[in-house]
């Protein structure tokens, strides 16, 4: 709840909600999805992170009501996903993971085709859009490399400005000016209000685009907040060069460290548990340098899955 300008109560509504979703398929009796809860406002970017089979697609098709959960409820611009109809539709935009486009038509033809069956009668976005990304709009889409044919597939997902975006590895394919035209296009339809989901395996897209991440595991969330904040809850790590070979190997069983690498004179460690414990049992060796990793998202998201690594 909120207080409008008048100081009255207001019920405010997630563009985007899932409540406690499960999605078994065929027989079974393993989730691809479990029991994920999700509410993402308008004006907000939300990334989900996770393997190959995690459920990031699962749940985006979901939403999308081309599959049924087996249990929980979708709620898409404050309405039932599963009695979406025509209308609620045209206020959402969808740019799947497999962009596929007919053949034997052009790009001109094909977004000219879905912008009359939406009802888009101002195109001038749909060609700055299509002016900002390059799209090759007089070719046959069935002629275009993979770069171009996702092109067009941004152009009609973004091009009737949509309430909801559910984008699913949106910039697979495309070059790195591309993808800052896409930052841009994204970060425009934040700003009018719109709510953007997006699955993606790039850790520095999500990490600059999104205002909250969800890594999901199994199914599963093991993670949802900022990228920010679950890089700075992690410990630091350093890589040390002692001045003494055999210092080392001294070092590789104290209490006070988790060692990751070790030479003759060499470690990579991270406090096991308090900084200044660790740092107390290195400074009784001959310390020749010593510098600290800079910590990512993408290492961070890989503790998450440091026990489905084989050893």
């Amino acid at each position: 709840m909120l207080l409008n300008r008048s100081g009255i109560l207001k019920l405010v509504v997630s563009p985007i909600k899932i409540t406690n979703v499960t999605k078994y398929y065929g027989r079974s009796k393993t989730p691809a999805v479990d029991k994920l809860s999700l509410a993402i406002p308008s004006g907000e970017v939300y990334g989900l992170l996770g393997a190959n089979g995690a459920g990031k697609t699962t749940t985006l098709r979901m939403i999308l009501d081309f599959i049924r959960p087996s249990s929980g409820t979708i709620r898409l611009l404050g309405m039932d996903s599963r009695q979406a109809d025509r209308e609620l539709h045209l206020r959402v935009g969808y740019l799947p993971g497999d962009v596929i486009l007919p053949k034997g038509t052009t790009g001109q033809e094909f977004l000219q085709y879905l912008g009359n069956i939406n009802g888009v009668a101002d195109t001038a976005y749909m060609h700055q859009l299509a002016k900002r990304f390059d799209a090759q709009l007089n070719k046959k889409m069935d002629q275009l490399s993979k770069g171009n044919r996702q092109k067009i597939g941004i152009v009609q997902a973004f091009m009737h400005q949509p309430e909801v975006l559910i984008l699913d590895e949106p910039t697979s394919g495309l070059d790195p000016l591309m993808q800052e035209q896409f930052y841009q296009t994204v970060s425009e339809a934040r700003e009018r209000g719109a709510a953007v989901l997006l699955s993606s395996h790039s850790f520095e897209e999500v990490e600059r685009m999104c205002d909250r991440i969800g890594i999901v595991r199994k199914g599963k969330f093991v993670y949802e907040g900022s990228a920010a904040n679950v890089i700075a809850t992690q410990k630091p790590r350093w890589r040390v060069t002692f001045k003494h070979p055999g210092d080392a190997a001294k070092l590789k069983t104290n209490p006070a460290l988790k060692v990751f690498d070790a030479g003759r004179a060499n470690l990579t460690v991270e406090p096991a548990d308090t900084i200044e414990a660790a740092l107390a049992a290195l400074s009784h060796h001959g310390i020749a340098s010593m510098t600290t990793s800079q910590h990512g998202l993408e290492d961070e998201f890989l503790r998450f899955y440091e026990e489905d690594t084989p050893q």
